[in-house]
């Protein structure tokens, strides 16, 4: 992993002003950050927190000595790929999971982490400066599959705020940031739902639906059927899955469901106890998500 700088912390930034930094390490600071190592409890915890399982990817950018990818494998029995533009620690990676035995697994590759293909993973981590942060959202949030766990060590997005947030206490960080804790930040890649959806009930009504969408967050949305307007209540994304109620007079139809890229589809329980149909969608017109 690369070293980040606390916000909080001027002790932080004054010791690498006071301590000569190497020629390599410079060009580090203009990117992701030197290498140190990450305390091995802040691994077990962003593993922890990406609910992380065997049949998870685990791709870290700015692996370093790859210590998130080689526990994901040793601990959980996940694949993995780390990146990093260091070829000696890529190497000394590659090395580290050829003598634990999960070469199979796992692999490390030198690369600038912009041009990293990153399809494969089901969960990503970080711990990048943050203006590295705020330089990868745009990539993150745009390549990732929806339902995809991101999980950060220090450093957030900005204004894409964090699906969950924890912090603990890491005494061994106060000789590198000056602040012994360290704080993990999960984020839940959303589907892009923006735009305009044509929504069908099985032997029941049709709703045109508009949606706007601010990175996870539906911002407004309205539906028509019959020419009668509807205000959607309760509007939720998490990953791929959707959920909203559509009030109508006295009557409240209760959707969930599954958002597939241009399509959606899922089950609805009627009102008056008239049980549950299937339904299903179709984007009519996209728009552009929010992210600023």
């Amino acid at each position: 992993m690369k070293l980040s700088f606390s916000k909080a912390a001027a002790l932080s930034a004054a010791l690498f002003i006071a301590t000569p930094v190497p020629a390599q390490d410079i060009d580090k600071l203009k990117t992701g950050g030197p290498y140190v190592p990450t305390p091995q409890v802040v691994v077990d915890q962003m593993l922890k927190l990406g609910a992380v399982t065997e049949k998870d990817y685990v791709i870290d950018l700015g692996s370093g000595d790859g210590v998130i990818v080689l526990t994901a494998a040793r601990t959980y029995k996940a694949g993995g790929m780390g990146i990093d533009i260091d070829p000696d620690l890529v190497r000394q990676s590659n090395a580290s999971a050829q003598k634990f035995g999960v070469a199979d697994r796992v692999r490390f590759v030198q690369l600038d982490v912009f041009k990293a293909d990153m399809s494969k993973a089901s969960v990503l981590t970080l711990y990048l400066l943050p203006g590295m942060m705020m330089n990868l959202r745009t990539k993150i949030f745009t390549e990732l599959k929806p339902g995809v766990r991101v999980v950060s060590h220090d450093y957030h997005f900005g204004e894409w705020s964090p699906d969950d947030t924890i912090s603990f206490d890491v005494p061994e960080k106060e000789m590198v940031t000056g602040v012994p804790r360290a704080t993990l930040y999960k984020w839940i890649v959303p589907a892009k739902v923006a735009g305009k959806w044509e929504i069908k009930v099985v032997g029941g009504e049709t709703y045109e639906v508009s949606l706007r969408q601010r990175f996870q967050n539906i911002t407004e949305s309205s539906a028509a059927a019959n020419g009668r307007f509807i205000r959607p209540q309760a509007v939720a994304l998490k990953g791929g899955d959707i959920s909203f109620t559509l009030p109508d007079g006295k009557n409240i139809s209760r959707f969930s469901g599954r958002v597939n890229g241009e399509t959606m589809e899922g089950m609805v329980e009627l009102p008056g106890g008239k049980g549950t149909a299937k339904w299903t969608a179709a984007r009519t017109a996209a728009a552009a998500v929010v992210m600023e």
